[in-house]
């Protein structure tokens, strides 16, 4: 409601929603989503310059009150149909007559594959880590346009590789193993090529 009619998203409440992306993101990192590193993730909302995984959602100043009513559901279907791929958990169907059930998507999938690999050859796959990285960063984007804390329709684009485009990459790791400080998902989506 408030962008809807003020065309600003509130800044405390955009700050507690990247603070839960951001938790979120170090959760599935350690966990499903990645399995890259052994650390713990914090408790914390706010930025955690030692961990290894963020998430950063550049604040906007003003946002379009007309595309508040149709960009969460209906500009976003394309995307949210392939996020369901990725991330999976989806459901479609009517009480008794026909249902489509989903459950682990792609990323869980492939990180699985990655963690098994790890366990036999005591090193996570860096091309297997970069594609995992890849369809994360579609559905951060993504959740960011869904939640209304962009107006820039996120790329169709798998950013594979090491770091996001416009992020600092880090050092080269020669062992072969994830980069440590290449996690970072930035999601303004506008001007990265």
């Amino acid at each position: 409601m408030a962008i809807l009619f003020t065309g600003r998203y509130p800044r405390p409440l955009f700050d507690f929603n990247v603070g839960v992306m951001r938790w979120t993101w170090r959760v599935g990192y350690y966990s499903f989503a990645a399995f890259g590193t052994d650390r713990y993730p914090p408790f914390r909302l706010a930025r955690e310059p030692g961990y290894p995984a963020d998430v950063d959602v550049a604040y906007p100043e003003r946002l379009s009150r007309g595309l508040v009513l149709v960009k969460w559901w209906l500009l976003a279907l394309p995307h949210l149909v392939i996020v369901s791929i990725f991330s999976g958990g989806w459901s479609v169907g009517a009480d008794d007559d026909w249902r489509v059930v989903g459950g682990g998507g792609l990323i869980g999938v492939v990180a699985l594959i990655g963690v098994v690999v790890l366990a036999f050859r005591g090193r996570y796959p860096r091309e297997l880590f970069h594609f995992v990285m890849g369809l994360n960063r579609w559905c951060f984007r993504v959740l960011a346009y869904v939640a209304l804390m962009r107006d820039e329709y996120p790329p169709f684009r798998f950013d594979g590789g090491g770091a996001d485009p416009g992020t600092d990459p880090g050092a080269p790791d020669p062992s072969g193993s994830p980069p440590q400080r290449s996690t970072t998902t930035r999601v303004p989506m506008g001007a990265q090529a």
